[in-house]
C-alpha cells in the first residue's frame, strides 16, 4: 500500500530524492516480519542512518515495496501529470505502431530507427500515452532547437531548456547531454519520462552517470545505430532498458523512406603523391615493426602514441603516419572527382563530409562553397542551414558535426569525400539523404584512393545491410 499524505505517517517508510539517489528510511522497512529481503541495489548509508540507490533503481526499489505489500510514502517523485489537448500527430505508420507498442509493455526500452523514419514523432506518442512530466536528452544544440520547435508545433507545448547558456525547467524539458551530466541530479526527480535521443551517447564514457541521477520509471532511448566499437552499449540495457524494436534501411527504403543507391569512386594518387605516400608509409611501419606493436584497437593506436613520444624516430613515424592518412583522405584525384559530381548534380541539394576540417576548409575555398564544422558559431551555423533549406546555397561542405542530428530532408546527394572505420559514422551520412520527399531520389557516393590504407578502412565502414 502507498499512501500519499501531506504529512509522514509515523513509523511508516518514507522515500525521498537526494540529489540523484533515492533515500529509504526509517532503515526498519526491510526488517518487519514476513517482509521481503531489501534489494541488492540498496547500500546502507550510516551517515543517515538509512538505505540508499541510485535514482535509476526507483521504479524497482517501489515495485518491490507494493510487491511485498510494504505501507511506505513516496516523496521522491516531484513529478506533474500532464494533458496534450493541442497535439497534432498524424496516423503512425506501421513500424511506428509496431514500435510504440513493444515499448509499451514495459514502458522502458530502446528503439533503433533509421534516419528519417519517425523517431521523433514516436517519442511524441510514447508522451501522449505517459502523460507525465517529460526530459528530452540530446546531444547538440542543434537538436534542442529541433525539439522545441516540434513540441510546440505538434503537442502544443512550450517546453523548458536547459544547455547553451539556458536554465529552463518546465514540466516538458529538453536539455542536453553535457548540461545534464552538470545538472540532473538537482532535478532528476521532476520527470517520470525519459527520451534519450541519440542515445549511443549515453553509454560513452562518463555519460551513463546522467541516466543514474533520474527516478524516470519510463524510459524510451532512439538510435539510428545503436552499437559502438567499444562495446559499451551493452550498459543502455540497465541504463534504459532492452532493444525493443528495431528496422532497417532496407526494409523501409522506397515507402518510408527515399529510394537509393551508394557508389564508390575509385582516384589515383598523382606519381607524385604515391612517392610521398610509400615513403612515409614506410617511416611509420618501420618503426611500429621494431617496435613490435599491434594494430587494430584504439587501445593499440594509444600504445604507439605512446610509444612514439618517447624518441625522435617514434616522432618522425607519428608524423609519416598523418601525412600517408592526410594524403590519403585528400588527394588532386578526389578535388577534381569531387567537381565533376559537382556538376553532374548541380541544382540538387548536396552534403560534402570530410573526416577533419583541414580538408573541410580545403573544399570549402575550393570550390567556393559553406562550411560548418564544429567551430562554427551558432547564429552562422543557424543561417548557413537556413540558406541551404532554402536552395540559395544548395551545397554544404562539413566535418562531422552533421553526421547526425540535422533534418535536412531536400538533401538528396551526399558525398563522403573522407572518413573514419565506423559504420555508425557511414549510416549516419547515408541517414541525412533518405528522408521522404516526394519521389526523390537519393544517391551516396564514397570517394576512395585506391592502393592506400583508406581501401580497408571502406570495407569496415560497409559492414552494413544499407551497402549491401
Amino acid at each position: 500500500m502507498r499512501i500519499r499524505a501531506g504529512a509522514v505517517t509515523a513509523g511508516v517508510p518514507v522515500l525521498r530524492f537526494d540529489r540523484g539517489s533515492v533515500v529509504l528510511h526509517p532503515a526498519a522497512a526491510g526488517d518487519a516480519a514476513g517482509a521481503p529481503p531489501l534489494p541488492s541495489f540498496l547500500r546502507w548509508d550510516a551517515r543517515i542512518g538509512a538505505w540508499r540507490c541510485a535514482a535509476l533503481h526507483y521504479r524497482a526499489l517501489v515495485r518491490h515495496l507494493v510487491h511485498g505489500n510494504i505501507a511506505h510514502e513516496d516523496l521522491a517523485r516531484d513529478y506533474p501529470e500532464l494533458a496534450f489537448p493541442e497535439a497534432h500527430l498524424p496516423a503512425p505508420y506501421p513500424h511506428q505502431q509496431a514500435a510504440l507498442e513493444a515499448w509499451s509493455h514495459g514502458k522502458r526500452g530502446v528503439v533503433e530507427l533509421p534516419t528519417g523514419a519517425g523517431k521523433t514523432r514516436l517519442a511524441l506518442m510514447a508522451m501522449t500515452q505517459v502523460q507525465r512530466g517529460t526530459l528530452v536528452l540530446v546531444p547538440t544544440l542543434e537538436l534542442v532547437t529541433q525539439w522545441c520547435r516540434v513540441l510546440s508545433e505538434e503537442l502544443g507545448v512550450v517546453p523548458g531548456v536547459v544547455g547553451g547558456g539556458s536554465f529552463e525547467l518546465a514540466p516538458v524539458t529538453v536539455c542536453t547531454y553535457a548540461s545534464a551530466l552538470r545538472h540532473a541530479d538537482g532535478f532528476g526527480n521532476r520527470f517520470a519520462l525519459a527520451i534519450f535521443d541519440e542515445c549511443h551517447h549515453l553509454s560513452a564514457e562518463g555519460y551513463a552517470a546522467i541516466a543514474e541521477v533520474l527516478i524516470a520509471p519510463y524510459r524510451l532511448g532512439l538510435s539510428a545505430t545503436v552499437e559502438r566499437p567499444d562495446a559499451r552499449h551493452r550498459l543502455l540495457d540497465g541504463l534504459i532498458g532492452p532493444m525493443v524494436y528495431r528496422q532497417s534501411i532496407t526494409a523501409l527504403s522506397g515507402r518510408y523512406l527515399a529510394d537509393y543507391h551508394t557508389a564508390v569512386e575509385h582516384v589515383q594518387l598523382t606519381p607524385t603523391e604515391r612517392e610521398r605516400y610509400t615513403a612515409a608509409r614506410e617511416i611509420y611501419r618501420s618503426f611500429r615493426d621494431q617496435a613490435a606493436l599491434p594494430t587494430g584497437s584504439s587501445r593499440d593506436w594509444q600504445r604507439f602514441v605512446f610509444a612514439a613520444s618517447r624518441s625522435e624516430a617514434g616522432r618522425e613515424a607519428l608524423r609519416a603516419f598523418h601525412e600517408q592518412k592526410q594524403l590519403a583522405y585528400a588527394p588532386e584525384g578526389k578535388f577534381a572527382r569531387c567537381a565533376a559530381l559537382l556538376w553532374r548534380h548541380r541544382g540538387q541539394r548536396m552534403l560534402i563530409f570530410t573526416n577533419d576540417n583541414r580538408t573541410a576548409y580545403a573544399l570549402s575555398t575550393r570550390f567556393l562553397l559553406p562550411l560548418i564544422t564544429h567551430q562554427t558559431r551558432v547564429a552562422e551555423r543557424r543561417e548557413i542551414m537556413a540558406h541551404f533549406h532554402a536552395g540559395r546555397w544548395p551545397v554544404l561542405v562539413t566535418s562531422k558535426v552533421l553526421n547526425e542530428g540535422v533534418d535536412v530532408p531536400a538533401a538528396s546527394v551526399a558525398i563522403v569525400f573522407s572518413g573514419n572505420a565506423s559504420v555508425r559514422e557511414h549510416v549516419q551520412r547515408l541517414g541525412r539523404i533518405l528522408r521522404k520527399d516526394g519521389d526523390k531520389q537519393a544517391v551516396l557516393y564514397e570517394l576512395l584512393t585506391q592502393d592506400t590504407g583508406e581501401e580497408g578502412t571502406s570495407r569496415r565502414r560497409r559492414l552494413h545491410d544499407a551497402y549491401r
